[in-house]
């Protein structure tokens, strides 16, 4: 398999440059590629300016197509005395539905976007590079079915705002630990 490659950034496979991507997000990865063979050649990842890490932004200035960026939202709701947290992953033409999807899949009465400094904190992973490889083990990652689809790509979080990482949506959707759920995102 050949590394993706997609507008006009300098790719490079993701392993070879550990400095681009967060600690945690380096351990899943270098853990996933050690169970996994042939992950670690088709896992991309591109140095940007941390300027142009918001996906509007980032797709204008390196000609990328929105449909191929994922954004990942944290999303917290309890149920009695538990807290069930989910990170979930969809492509930028859509929006997380939190409201009534996601609540529905954690079982709660109400779900909420987590506040950013808790974000940041718990995920171990910086605002605008937060991305589903390497978060807490106990919180579910729901992927929305769309990267699925043959040919599809998805540009996301590093775990740091100077770099993406790029691998093609059907790689995504067999990271370990995800759920793939239909109609996550709800189209713009």
């Amino acid at each position: 398999m050949t590394l993706p490659r997609l507008g006009d950034l300098a790719w490079a496979p993701a392993l070879d440059h550990p400095d681009l991507l967060a600690p945690n997000a380096l351990a899943a990865l270098r853990s996933w590629a050690a169970r996994e063979a042939g992950v670690a050649d088709q896992v991309a990842v591109a140095p940007i300016d941390p300027d142009h890490a918001d996906t509007t932004t980032l797709n204008d200035v390196h000609g990328l197509p929105p449909e191929a960026s994922a954004n990942c939202v944290l999303v917290a709701g309890r149920r009695g005395d538990v807290e069930r947290v989910a990170a979930c992953v969809v492509p930028a033409t859509t929006f997380a539905d939190v409201n009534a999807r996601v609540r529905k899949l954690l079982d709660v009465r109400k779900a909420s976007f987590m506040a950013r400094e808790r974000a940041v904190a718990e995920s171990g992973q910086e605002y605008g590079g937060i991305g589903p490889l390497g978060l807490p083990a106990g919180w579910r990652v729901l992927i929305d079915a769309r990267f699925a689809r043959p040919g599809a790509l998805a540009l996301q979080g590093s775990g740091v705002r100077r770099s993406k990482v790029l691998m093609t949506g059907a790689l995504l959707c067999a990271l370990p630990g995800v759920e793939v759920v239909e109609d996550l995102g709800i189209e713009r």
